[in-house]
């Protein structure tokens, strides 16, 4: 747009609806550049180029004679399941087989392995002693 056109628009709509929304102009929700990816790029004429490869693609699966809605009624109730947390789901997989092998009396503290423990943390990507931890 040109100089005459801005300044024209400053003087029927207000002088400050012509400034660019910032967060500090916007409202509480606003966030500057979050929300949708650009699908292509400006030129300097100003006009905008679609690039093919930048639009998003979205795969829907079939769902014809699919017996579940997707829609979920506020009024169902709510789940009666507590939440996991690392005891419940140590005790549900690992603490079994140690107390079957405890009584059986071939439990080895050494081969922690066999039930799931991983000696060292050093090829994973977020290891859990010590980094991790706050001090």
């Amino acid at each position: 747009m040109g100089l005459l056109s801005n300044l024209a628009r400053g003087l029927v709509r207000g002088a400050d609806r012509t400034a660019e929304i910032t967060s500090k102009r916007g409202p509480k929700s606003f966030y500057r550049s979050r929300g949708a990816k650009p699908t292509g790029y400006i030129t300097s004429s100003g006009k905008f180029v679609k690039i093919k490869k930048m639009v998003p693609e979205l795969v829907v699966p079939n769902l014809k004679g699919f017996p579940l809605k997707a829609y979920v009624s506020y009024k169902a109730p709510s789940g009666t399941e507590q939440p996991l947390t690392a005891k419940k789901l140590f005790m549900e997989t690992a603490a079994v087989q140690i107390e079957k092998d405890f009584r059986e009396g071939i439990f080895d503290s050494n081969r922690l392995e066999k039930y799931g423990f991983e000696p060292s943390q050093e090829d994973k990507v977020f290891r859990l002693f010590p980094k991790n931890y706050v001090r």
